[in-house]
């Protein structure tokens, strides 16, 4: 993808296109966690989206540019995750099928919340090879439009549109932002928007230590495989996207990881004291503020909370 394949102007349409059917999500703060960092930080509470994620964001967008003779065919996608429940809601708003393909170890819970969406779920082996091949039997049988997590321009700018939000909620403007980064749609929209709106932010992608391929080919120049992730933050664990890649190469400033302890931390400290259920692929921000302080002493941060969906029986402590 080139770096100018999503613009403001994209993000911007998106934002006008989407807005009937997302949140406006809050901004929040905390004084007791503010003193434990050492910096003034405000999160863009993503967990309080429509399916508990900014993910709803990317597949409203994408699901609205689609041609009516395209719409009407449905859309598909395969995912574990988020944005499996956030497509089945965005097809549901026009009535159209969503077929979503999901390993058959996929948690319980999302499954439930695809279901709850409308989604028409597919099981399939718990690799990638199958997802994709079971995919394209799905597409192929129903001509379903695929709607990619994370790897699709109309996606990337959707989830753009929560630093549009964010720039126009927060003044003065903040000296760093950061986002969660595992295949990077929200970086790269955010970092998009952020530069043409926000130029004096530094962008800083946030990473599981476990799952660090982001910051190693941002540190080569170079996209590098998810190599074996290992980390609390499941949303996380995916490959940074290829088509994403250029985007962060050119609009980030830096990427940076925090290690399970870390983001274990920063999520119970978002609990305790905000009293606000954050998932810790959401926490991976403020993690990496806690584990380097002085970068970010006496600095105005601003962190997306990129989604909610815990699962309550499984909880990482």
């Amino acid at each position: 993808m080139p770096a100018d394949a999503v613009t403001m102007a994209d993000i911007r349409a998106a934002a006008q296109r989407i807005a009937p059917y997302v949140h406006r999500t809050p901004v929040m703060s905390s004084r007791l966690i503010n003193a434990q960092a050492g910096c003034d930080i405000h999160f863009k509470c993503e967990n309080l989206q429509k399916v508990g994620a900014f993910k709803a964001r990317g597949a409203h967008n994408a699901v609205l540019c689609l041609a009516p003779e395209q719409l009407a065919r449905g859309v598909a996608t395969h995912s574990s995750g988020n944005h499996a429940a956030a497509l089945a809601l965005a097809a549901s708003h026009f009535k159209v099928p969503a077929y979503i393909v999901m390993p058959e170890n996929a948690p319980a819970s999302k499954v439930t919340a695809v279901r709850a969406y409308g989604g028409d779920i597919t099981f399939c082996e718990s690799t990638q090879a199958a997802r994709e091949s079971t995919l394209a039997d799905v597409c192929a049988r129903t001509g379903a439009s695929f709607i990619p997590p994370y790897d699709h321009p109309d996606v990337i700018a959707g989830q753009g549109t929560t630093a549009l939000e964010l720039a126009q909620q927060l003044a003065p403007p903040p000296d760093f932002l950061l986002t969660p980064v595992g295949g990077g749609g929200l970086l790269a929209g955010c970092a998009v928007a952020s530069k043409a709106l926000l130029p004096d932010t530094r962008v800083i992608g946030a990473e599981p230590a476990g799952a660090d391929d982001a910051m190693r080919g941002f540190r080569s120049r170079q996209w590098q495989p998810q190599l074996a992730p290992d980390t609390v933050a499941d949303g996380l664990r995916t490959a940074l996207g290829q088509l994403n890649f250029s985007l962060v190469l050119d609009k980030v400033d830096d990427i940076l990881s925090a290690d399970d302890a870390a983001i274990i931390h920063a999520t119970r400290l978002v609990w305790t004291r905000m009293k606000l259920v954050i998932e810790p692929s959401a926490a991976v921000g403020l993690a990496v503020v806690l584990q380097h302080p002085r970068r970010f002493a006496g600095k105005r941060v601003a962190i997306v909370f990129s989604g909610g969906n815990v699962d309550i029986d499984r909880l990482p402590w």
